[in-house]
């Protein structure tokens, strides 16, 4: 792939990830790291903050001041963890609506900006795509942080190329 093409590709990461972005926040109301927080709460409820702080690739004290922001607007519970020292963060119903959105709003963004390809362009790109994401996943913290954002009934994770590749 020559210089253009690698530059053409990182615009496209770029305008997808904001466009992504902006309809996570726009559905959910809160920052940045809300939107993936809670699509991971969907599809792995109980995590703990620590680990939440790891798949968001954020602080611990920013997964504390984080979740505190998901309670206040009613979107999360804390209950007991694990241990004695631990929290188990848990969507509310109204949480859980939220996320299905932010899934929702994500998948949509995709489907419009690929709406220019013929079914068989999609396909291709389909099998490219998960090689890719195969490549990248080197461990389960990469393949934790490159999901935080799936939609776990359209990929569940035994077809999962970052699963797969991590297994």
């Amino acid at each position: 792939m020559d210089g253009r093409a690698l530059n053409l590709l990182g615009a496209l990461v770029d305008a997808l990830h904001d466009r992504m972005a902006d309809a996570g926040t726009q559905v959910s109301g809160l920052g940045a790291s809300a939107p993936a927080a809670l699509a991971t709460l969907q599809a792995c409820p109980g995590e703990s903050v620590e680990s939440l702080s790891r798949v968001l690739g954020i602080t611990n004290s920013g997964a504390v001041r984080l979740v505190d922001r998901l309670a206040g607007a009613g979107l999360v519970e804390r209950r007991p963890g694990r241990d004695a020292r631990s929290i188990a963060v848990h969507l509310t119903p109204a949480g859980s609506a939220v996320a299905l959105q932010i899934v929702s709003r994500r998948r949509e963004t995709l489907r419009h900006a690929l709406a220019g390809l013929r079914p068989q362009e999609r396909a291709v790109l389909g099998t490219m795509v998960e090689r890719v994401l195969a490549e990248l996943s080197t461990d389960r913290h990469s393949a934790d942080r490159i999901c935080r954002l799936c939609d776990y009934v359209i990929c569940p994770q035994d077809r999962c190329p970052v699963e797969r590749a991590v297994a």
